[in-house]
């Protein structure tokens, strides 16, 4: 048994000691879509110009490599020569014009450069201020098309944001453009957690010296008190028809689940473990 213990280890040795492990590294950066953006007619004459956001959510995901048009400025799909753009799969092409009623249009084409056919052909109209949530929605336009998956470029994120003594909730576009305070206080802000709709964010505050849990509108500002029992008021969670939102309490000892309405009516508890239970999530259905 010792002779054999002795074969092994040098078999084990024999092998050279600077041996080296290659790690081959792969991303999206291999697969990318190469797409052009050429900058809609007219865009120049507002301060966010359509085709630069566009641009700019297709980059941040990674799956897509922006071509330079090389001056090149087709605005319509009769004047695009397809030959002078195989370097991409995909182009990009519009204009924003100004109607009677002070409204303006976008008018948006992505086509295919391989096939040379046209993907998708959309007209907008909104008033000036919502130019750059038009951008979003072509973005998502193109990306739904291109991958197959849903665009998130029209959605909004939320987040705490600390400046000095003050804790911020601030919500934007997904872009961080278009900051909105919700509130600003000099207390701990924690668990910001969207509505199914985008209209309602609730999260947790300490402006009281304690966790208590608030749903504030976005469309007019209004604050809802859900939950201020005794203890922590905690992880507020919304089911995915908005009618419920799922808290952990604590104010019968063990942190517990509890249901409750968005008008902060109906709280009822639904977990009854002996340890505890936190962070409650939905299924889909």
């Amino acid at each position: 048994m010792l002779r054999l213990y002795s074969l092994i280890v040098l078999w084990c040795l024999a092998f050279p000691a600077h041996a080296v492990l290659d790690i081959e590294v792969t991303g999206a950066g291999e697969h990318q879509i190469p797409i052009a953006i050429v900058p809609f007619e007219g865009e120049a004459s507002y301060d966010q110009r359509v085709s630069e956001v566009i641009a700019n959510d297709l980059l941040r995901t990674g799956l897509f490599k922006l071509v330079d048009p090389a001056g090149k400025a087709p605005h319509d799909s009769r004047e695009v020569n397809f030959s002078e753009w195989g370097k991409v799969e995909a182009l990009s092409i519009g204009k924003v014009s100004k109607l009677s009623n002070g409204r303006i249009e976008v008018r948006f084409r992505l086509l295919d450069t391989v096939k040379q056919s046209e993907l998708v052909a959309q007209a907008i109209s909104s008033k000036d201020e919502q130019i750059r949530a038009i951008a979003h929605h072509i973005a998502d336009l193109i990306y739904e098309r291109l991958t197959g998956s849903s665009g998130v470029f029209s959605t909004r994120i939320a987040y705490i944001n600390r400046q000095g003594r003050f804790n911020r909730l601030v919500v934007a576009d997904s872009d961080g453009f278009g900051e909105q305070t919700l509130l600003a206080l000099n207390q701990p802000i924690m668990s910001p957690a969207w509505s199914p709709d985008g209209n309602t964010l609730a999260y947790v505050s300490f402006e009281q010296g304690r966790a208590m849990v608030y749903a504030q509108s976005l469309l007019t500002q209004k604050r809802i008190l859900l939950a201020a029992l005794p203890g922590s008021n905690s992880a507020p969670a919304w089911s995915p028809d908005g009618q419920q939102l799922a808290l952990v309490l604590t104010h019968e000892g063990t942190s517990q689940i509890y249901l409750v309405r968005p008008d902060g009516s109906d709280l009822r508890r639904i977990s009854y473990s002996d340890t505890i239970d936190t962070e409650p999530t939905f299924t889909p259905d």
